[in-house]
């Protein structure tokens, strides 16, 4: 790839990074702060109030992929990716200034939820932006190594929220990390979310979007970019979307944002060692994305997204019932390395499958809208589920739900084409043809 590809894939991921990072730190901090916007009492029902704003983010996200996935078919990837992070950072700057329970009754709480639904709104769009933006700055040849950093970057946010968060916890007391140490972090990244707004005013737009646009302006397409009634000539892809991400998107918010609460509220490992085995299994989770990647564009997507499908269906329950009886760093980090590399071979691709199923008119808005959809159902939902089946004594009912999603995701990924070999370029300024590019197998 020549230099003016890579700094295109530099900038779209520099920004999601710092996407994810405010997006995840919610999640990471969330022991610390879910007393001090809810009355005391027990702690696993705190947690859940918590987890609860956590997915009311997500039910907004549906709505955020339909607004800026029709920004960016419309204006422009770099146009909605500049939107989204500037949503972001003004989400991070309410939750670091919202007043607790003991200040402001439920007022705090309220603020978390507003903030939260800013980030929905963000995130809704920032994966489709970024998830078209990397697969079409790059040579077709290349798309699924390029795309992986998408979740390379994603991780990376992910990673930098829990360094942040083991520096505090080496820094500061615990009662100063409940008291006001939780806020630092979104300080952080509402400045993070600032520079990233610079880079992306700057950044170049994709040319494939740019030939597709000057294309579609000499025809009668042009008013139908991005729009629901082109999505619907193409809706075998979109429902596609929602099938093929239910079990990835569960099992990644099982192995990620749920593992560090996992860890430290059944399995009884400090807090401190549960941050640690999140911190270190996820900075090799980010090592293998692009190996992943690249790997598909040599066999093809299906059978890494059908490794990690049986890997998830057959091994959820046993990882999971091994991890509650772990009882230290090393069989914890074992045993989550071992979860995060069957889930590579979803993260690492599932960006240039969705956006390979659609042409350049209604792509954004074609990943954007199907993707927060399932993300809302399944993703978003995950850790209020797995905290439910604990509150209900029924832990190792979640274990088998997760299980039970990656499932019904492999007959999809069974059925489906293969969509490395796609040319895209055939089904730009297609939006309005009456056929699908990609079909399941009847």
């Amino acid at each position: 790839m020549g230099r003016q590809h890579w700094k295109k894939i530099w900038v779209g991921s520099a920004g999601n990074m710092v996407e994810w990072f405010d997006w995840f730190v919610y999640a990471s901090f969330a022991p610390y702060f879910a007393g001090a916007f809810f009355p005391s009492g027990n702690p696993t029902a705190q947690l859940m109030n918590t987890a609860g704003i956590f997915a009311v983010g997500f039910f907004m996200r549906p709505v955020g992929g339909w607004l800026l996935g029709r920004v960016g078919d419309r204006r422009g990837r770099k146009a909605a990716l500049t939107l989204t992070v500037t949503l972001m950072s003004a989400s991070a700057v309410l939750i670091a200034v919202a007043p607790t329970y003991a200040v402001a009754g439920y007022g705090g709480a309220l603020v978390l939820l507003v903030a939260r639904l800013l980030q929905g709104l963000s995130v809704g769009g920032e994966y489709a932006a970024s998830a078209t933006y990397l697969t079409e700055a790059t040579d077709p040849r290349r798309r699924g190594f390029a795309s992986s950093f998408q979740y390379v970057s994603m991780t990376a946010g992910q990673i930098a929220g829990l360094g942040l968060l083991i520096i505090l916890q080496r820094t500061l007391s615990d009662s100063a990390l409940h008291g006001y140490g939780w806020r630092i972090p979104f300080v952080v990244g509402a400045l993070g979310a600032a520079v990233v707004f610079y880079l992306r005013r700057t950044m170049l737009e994709s040319e494939i979007y740019e030939e597709d646009a000057a294309h579609a302006g000499r025809t009668a397409t042009a008013e139908e970019r991005g729009t629901l009634r082109a999505l619907w000539r193409h809706r075998r892809e979109a429902f596609l979307v929602v099938a093929l991400t239910m079990g990835g998107t569960v099992a990644y918010y099982t192995y990620t944002t749920y593992l560090t609460k996992y860890l430290s509220n059944s399995a009884g490992l400090s807090k401190d060692t549960a941050t640690l085995v999140s911190f270190t299994a996820l900075i090799v989770f980010a090592a293998l994305q692009p190996l992943a990647g690249a790997l598909s564009d040599r066999i093809g997507r299906r059978p890494l997204l059908i490794t990690f499908a049986i890997g998830s269906t057959v091994l959820t329950v046993p990882v999971m019932t091994l991890l509650k009886h772990a009882g230290g760093y090393w069989p914890a980090l074992g045993l989550c390395l071992l979860a995060l590399v069957v889930v590579t071979g979803y993260t690492s691709i599932n960006a240039c499958v969705k956006a390979e199923l659609f042409p350049t008119g209604v792509r954004a808005l074609g990943v954007a809208l199907p993707y927060a959809l399932a993300n809302a159902l399944f993703g978003g939902t995950a850790e209020y589920v797995a905290l439910w089946f604990k509150n209900a004594g029924m832990e190792s009912g979640f274990f088998w739900y997760v299980a039970g999603c990656a499932a019904v995701s492999l007959i999809v990924y069974v059925a489906m084409r293969e969509t490395k070999d796609l040319d895209l370029a055939a089904s730009q300024g297609s939006v309005t043809a009456g056929e699908s590019s990609v079909t399941t197998a009847s």
